[in-house]
C-alpha cells in the first residue's frame, strides 16, 4: 500500500513538473513550444496593449512557420524578412506597428523570393500595419513616412536587363532585396483586408519604400481589400510580375497612387485613387522598361473599373518608357491634367504600344479635368530633345484624341465629388471582359451606383471620406 502511494505521489509530482514546465506566454514556432530569439515581450505605448518587438536579422521571423496572433500587438523593429522557406500567418484582427526610423533605419515588413505570408483579415477584423505612434483611434490623421511599409518580392518575369533586379527602399547589399525570376505562377500568400497606414521612407532619389511593393510578384499570390492610407510616396508599385488584385484603395499618399515599372501584366479590378487637396502627384504613373526601355516582356496591366479623384493640379495618368496598359470602365474627376502618351517619333515608347492596340481607353468617364475638352483628356507629349518632326507629332494627337471618342469615353458628371465616391448612374456603355478574372460590371466606376462602399467599416479612408 504504501509502496501504490509512492508511486501516485511521484506521478502526480512528475504532472506538476510537465505542466508547470510547458507554461510559457512566448510566442512559438507553429507546432514547438520554443520562443525565437527574434521576439521580445514589450508593451505598445500608444495603446497600452501587450506586445512583442521583432528584430530584424538574419533569422527572418525565427521559425519555418509562424503564426502572429491578434491578441498581441507585433512591433517591427528594423527590416523584418520573411526569408526563403518561411511561411508567416497573420490572424484576422491582428496590429502590426513600425517603429520609427528613416531610410536604412526604417522598418518593414519584406517577403523575400521563396517566403509567404498568409494575411486572411476580414471586414469585421482586418489586419492593420501602422506606425508605432498610432493609437488607432484617428489621432494620427493623414500624417505619414513615420516607418516603412511592406514589401513582397516574388519569382515572376521582369523585363530588366539580367531578368532580375534590387528592390527599391532597402540597401542593394542586401540579398534577400533581390525579386525576378521565370515563374509567372509564382506564390507569395495572401493578402485579404489589409489596410497600411502612416508609412514611407526614402533613401535616396527613386529609391523609396513605398505603402505596399511589389516586385515581380506573381499570379498566384492573393490580393483583395487593399488600403494604403497617407504613404509618403507611392500608393501601390509593381516592378515587373503578374499578381492580379481587387479592391485596391489609395488614400492621402505624397507621390504617385498607383505606379508600375519593368514588364508589369497583371489583371486589376474595383480600384480606388483618393487625392488630398494639397498633396500628390499622378493617379498612375505607368513605365515599361527602365534597362533597356525595348526590354521584353512590354508592361501590359488592364485596369476594369477604377475610380481616380485628383487635387486638382495633378495629372491622371502618363504612359511612358514603352509602358503599355488598359484602362476600362472607370471614372477620372477633378485632375488638372488628363493622360497622356509619350511619343518620340521613331524611338521607342508608349505611343508605340498604342499604335499596336496595347494601350488603350475604353468606356470611362471623364469629368472636371483640364480645360474640360476632350482633346485634354487623352493626348501625347513630347520629351525635351527628343521631339519628333510637327507633322508626326502633329498625327500622333489627332489619332490619340480620335480614339477617345470612338472607344466610348465621354465628360460627363456622375455626382463624384471629394465627399462621395459613388456614382449617380451606370455611366454609359462598358466594356465586357473576356477573362474570368474579372467580374462583369455594368456600371463605370469602383462602385456599384446606389451601393454602400466596399471600403466602409474597416479603412482609415472611411473617415476621410464621409
Amino acid at each position: 500500500m504504501k509502496l501504490q502511494n509512492f508511486f501516485q505521489l511521484a506521478f502526480f509530482a512528475l504532472a506538476i513538473l510537465l505542466f508547470t514546465g510547458c507554461k510559457d506566454d512566448g510566442p512559438k514556432e507553429d507546432n514547438n513550444t520554443t520562443t525565437p530569439s527574434v521576439y521580445t515581450e514589450a508593451t505598445d505605448a500608444a495603446t497600452g496593449r501587450a506586445a512583442f518587438r521583432v528584430a530584424e536579422g538574419a533569422d527572418g521571423i525565427g521559425a519555418t512557420s509562424f503564426t502572429w496572433t491578434k491578441d498581441k500587438v507585433w512591433i517591427l523593429d528594423g527590416f523584418v524578412f520573411v526569408n526563403d522557406g518561411q511561411t508567416l500567418t497573420i490572424e484576422a484582427g491582428t496590429v502590426i506597428k513600425g517603429a520609427p526610423g528613416t531610410g536604412e533605419s526604417a522598418s518593414a515588413l519584406i517577403v523575400a523570393r521563396g517566403g509567404k505570408v498568409i494575411a486572411e483579415g476580414t471586414a469585421a477584423e482586418p489586419i492593420i500595419f501602422t506606425a508605432e505612434a498610432d493609437k488607432l483611434d484617428g489621432s494620427l490623421e493623414t500624417a505619414n513616412g513615420l516607418w516603412g511599409g511592406v514589401i513582397v518580392l516574388g519569382k515572376a518575369t521582369v523585363n530588366t536587363a539580367t531578368g532580375d533586379g534590387a528592390i527599391e527602399g532597402i540597401p542593394t547589399s542586401e540579398a534577400r532585396g533581390i525579386y525576378g525570376g521565370t515563374n509567372d505562377n509564382d506564390n507569395s500568400g495572401v493578402f485579404r483586408y489589409i489596410s497600411i497606414r502612416h508609412g514611407g521612407s526614402n533613401i535616396g532619389a527613386n529609391n523609396e519604400i513605398n505603402g505596399f511593393t511589389l516586385g515581380a510578384v506573381g499570379a498566384g499570390t492573393t490580393v483583395d481589400y487593399l488600403e494604403i492610407f497617407a504613404n509618403q510616396d507611392d500608393g501601390v508599385e509593381w516592378f515587373g510580375g503578374t499578381v492580379n488584385a481587387k479592391h485596391l484603395l489609395v488614400t492621402a499618399c505624397g507621390d504617385d497612387s498607383y505606379d508600375y515599372d519593368e514588364g508589369y501584366r497583371g489583371k486589376n479590378q474595383f480600384v480606388i485613387a483618393y487625392q488630398l487637396t494639397n498633396d500628390g502627384d499622378r493617379g498612375g504613373e505607368h513605365d515599361g522598361g527602365t534597362d533597356p526601355e525595348d526590354g521584353l516582356p512590354y508592361a501590359l496591366p488592364t485596369f476594369y473599373n477604377a475610380t481616380y479623384v485628383g487635387r486638382s493640379e495633378s495629372r491622371i495618368i502618363t504612359f511612358r518608357d514603352n509602358a503599355g496598359g488598359q484602362y476600362h470602365n472607370s471614372i477620372f474627376v477633378n485632375f488638372g491634367k488628363g493622360i497622356d502618351i509619350e511619343f518620340l517619333g521613331s524611338g521607342e515608347s508608349s505611343y508605340k504600344r498604342f499604335e499596336a492596340d496595347q494601350l488603350a481607353l475604353k468606356n470611362n468617364t471623364f469629368f472636371n479635368i483640364g480645360s474640360r475638352d476632350a482633346s485634354d483628356m487623352f493626348t501625347v507629349e513630347v520629351v525635351a530633345g527628343k521631339e519628333p518632326a510637327e507633322a508626326e507629332l502633329a498625327a500622333a494627337r489627332t489619332a490619340v484624341t480620335a480614339s477617345f471618342t470612338a472607344n466610348g469615353n465621354t465628360v460627363a458628371n456622375l455626382g463624384i465629388i471629394r465627399s462621395n465616391l459613388v456614382p449617380n448612374g451606370n455611366g454609359g456603355t462598358t466594356s465586357t471582359p473576356s477573362d474570368s478574372f474579372f467580374t462583369n460590371a455594368s456600371y463605370r466606376g469602383a462602385i456599384a451606383p446606389g451601393a454602400t462602399p466596399w471600403y466602409a467599416g474597416w479603412t482609415a479612408t472611411e473617415a476621410l471620406i464621409r
